[in-house]
């Protein structure tokens, strides 16, 4: 990695707390609809749920409430009191205004890195939402540049590439998901560095098979002492 130049950071769960958010409303939802179904019941037919709407809503919040409204009408028939898709419709604003949790290291790796590389915030979600969290997160004056994207396969990332007139041997992608911010880079040519954080979503899991070898650092701060 001797050739860097831009290194980017995806965002949730990489440099602010998210996962969790996610995985205590998921639990509230399917206590919600323990009625009709037990709770595991409700959580799987949420979770296909939300893998069918993807490619209509994208990742975020707005995409996920969409999703429990959908997940009420199915398992109640349509004949659900309407207080319950209120009820949803409430947990996702309580996602929208948490406070944005920065992850130990995150600024001093950041501030530690300006000036002698372009650093980019590269992350998937919904635009409004990850301005929000990012405004709120102080961290934007860190950023040569700030990429939302709709997803990260291997087009997206060449996407960014050459937006930024970055050679992929030139480019190092830092992120906690191996399936979006790690294979996807080593697919076109790029470097990669996975922090793993503690909470995963399902979606984003990758069986064993699918690893390659890449750096694996317990806290982002060791990211910089990699560059050495």
């Amino acid at each position: 990695m001797k050739n860097i130049k831009v290194i980017a950071f995806d965002a949730d769960d990489t440099l602010w707390v998210n996962e969790p958010y996610f995985r205590a409303t998921e639990e509230a939802f399917s206590k919600l609809l323990k009625a009709y179904l037990p709770e595991e019941e409700v959580n799987t037919i949420l979770f296909s749920i939300q893998m069918r709407n993807l490619e209509l809503y994208g990742y975020g919040i707005k995409g996920f409430v969409l999703s429990m409204v959908e997940t009420i009408l199915k398992i109640t028939e349509g004949k659900g009191d309407l207080e319950l898709v209120s009820k949803a419709i409430s947990f996702g604003k309580e996602m929208l205004n948490k406070p944005v949790e920065l992850l130990e290291g995150v600024g001093e790796v950041l501030k530690s890195l300006n000036g002698d590389y372009r650093v980019v915030l590269a992350t998937k979600g919904d635009l409004l939402d990850q301005e929000r969290k990012l405004i709120k997160s102080g961290l934007e004056k860190h950023f040569h540049h700030i990429e939302i994207m709709s997803d990260k396969k291997p087009s997206d990332y060449q996407k960014l590439l050459k937006h930024l007139d970055c050679k992929p041997e030139n480019f190092l992608m830092v992120g906690n998901s191996v399936k979006s911010d790690i294979l996807p880079v080593l697919e076109i040519g790029s470097y990669a560095v996975h922090v793993p954080f503690h909470t995963t979503w399902a979606h984003e899991e990758v069986k064993k098979d699918e690893r390659q070898t890449f750096p694996v650092v317990e806290n982002i701060s060791e990211v910089a002492n990699l560059l050495k």
